[in-house]
């Protein structure tokens, strides 16, 4: 048990998931009156079943049991044990809702979700309710092949004609899916078209369609524009499509980017990139702010010595938080942070102010949130490399390091 003077007047509990990259298992950590209790859930052994048919897991109860999906059945299973060998797929919350949609990759050899799709494509399956005994699956849907990224259009009060889609990005062959996800419509849950994002201009084969070299990865969808933005890494461009003809009727150069982050309001999309060739000694991280009302990038910041992994928002969408990894040359890895966790102020964009920069010793996984009358009030960070959590201030600042488990490769956690 822990106590810390950050967190006893907060309420939550944290569940942590860590693995091998084959094996998993599952941590808690709730805040009682008598400080911080950790939990480890009892595991029962992995199946010899092949990989698309290991359970899904799903999420969380807070009676602390494991939600999981059998792929071959479609039944929701709720667990006192965890499957060590459950599968762990990208996760995407739909808003304005209680749903969640689950990437799955394909196998290595041809990106197919075999089970589900044949020889036609890999998946995203959609289950409400994760984190409660409730769950429910709602359907699997084959897309295209590649590595997932999905992003959620609605109406707003400046663009009410925006139909309610969800976008799967599929990275091997350079598409997107466009699934109907409006209850009343008699094509809900289908995909209804699939955007081809090809730059034959760009292709040593200018006949070449799909698949593609546009290798999508960054995808957002802007309540302030009305539009869609989908980075090609490929071909160093964004794509802008307007999402109630399902066209694309821009593209923006946008070289040195590997990912799209969008803020609540998404009146300025941000890029993230690296620049590994200008310095054989340095890798440098950029950060770009992109005006939706003009297409035109108005703010960059360059950081030396550091390689963006993964971003986060506060609730509030006043930070960003991004943390860092490994990549380059011999030489650049040297010089690399690769254990900071980067806070930016972004209440004033297009500024972009780093506020703090700490480190947390090793490369961090996930970041969650706890808010207190709709103001942030503690984040957690996962550090599997050290088997912990860090609870932080909105700010960035380590208030508690709270070892939970072993060492491991993997780790990310939520808050339930």
């Amino acid at each position: 048990m822990v106590n810390s003077k950050a967190q006893q007047t907060v309420d939550y509990t944290i569940a942590y998931f860590s693995s091998d990259r084959t094996y998993g298992r599952i941590v808690t950590v709730t805040n009682t009156a008598d400080g911080i209790v950790i939990d480890k859930l009892a595991c029962t052994a992995a199946s010899n079943t092949p990989k698309d048919e290991k359970p899904l897991l799903i999420g969380l109860t807070k009676a602390q049991q494991a939600v999981t999906l059998d792929p071959v059945s479609k039944q929701i299973n709720i667990l006192d044990a965890f499957p060590e060998d459950a599968f762990p797929a990208h996760i995407y919350s739909e808003p304005n809702s209680n749903r969640a949609w689950f990437m799955y990759d394909g196998d290595s050899e041809t990106g197919n979700d075999r089970l589900n799709c044949g020889e036609n494509g890999s998946s995203v399956t959609i289950v409400e309710n994760v984190n409660s005994s409730d769950a429910r699956f709602i359907k699997t849907i084959c897309v295209g092949r590649g590595h997932h990224q999905a992003h959620f259009t609605y109406a707003s009060a400046n663009h009410p004609n925006v139909p309610l889609l969800a976008l799967i990005s599929n990275l091997t062959d350079g598409t997107i899916s466009v699934i109907d996800n409006e209850p009343s419509s008699a094509k809900y849950l289908q995909v209804i078209k699939t955007i081809n994002l090809c730059e034959p201009e760009k292709e040593d084969d200018p006949k070449t369609t799909v698949p593609n070299n546009a290798f999508p990865h960054g995808l957002v969808y802007s309540a302030h524009s009305g539009k869609i933005y989908n980075l090609n890494n490929g071909y160093g461009s964004v794509a802008v499509i307007d999402p109630v003809t399902l066209e694309i009727e821009a593209r923006i150069n946008f070289k040195g980017h590997s990912n799209l982050f969008v803020p609540a309001d998404g009146r300025y999309v941000l890029g993230r990139g690296a620049d590994r060739k200008s310095n054989p000694q340095h890798v440098i991280a950029k950060l770009s702010v992109l005006d939706v009302t003009t297409n035109e990038i108005v703010n960059t910041m360059n950081i030396d010595d550091v390689y963006i992994s993964k971003y986060f928002f506060n609730p509030e969408a006043t930070r960003l938080y991004l943390t860092t990894s490994s990549s380059g040359n011999d030489a650049q890895k040297e010089n690399l942070k690769a254990d900071a966790l980067l806070v930016f102020d972004i209440s004033h964009l297009p500024e972009i102010r780093l506020i703090n920069e700490t480190r947390t010793g090793f490369s961090a996984g996930t970041l969650d949130f706890v808010q207190v009358d709709d103001e942030t009030q503690l984040v957690f960070c996962s550090i599997a490399a050290e088997g912990k959590i860090l609870m932080l201030d909105n700010d960035g600042n380590i208030e508690e390091s709270i070892k939970v488990d072993e060492p491991n490769a993997h780790s990310r956690l939520w808050c339930i």
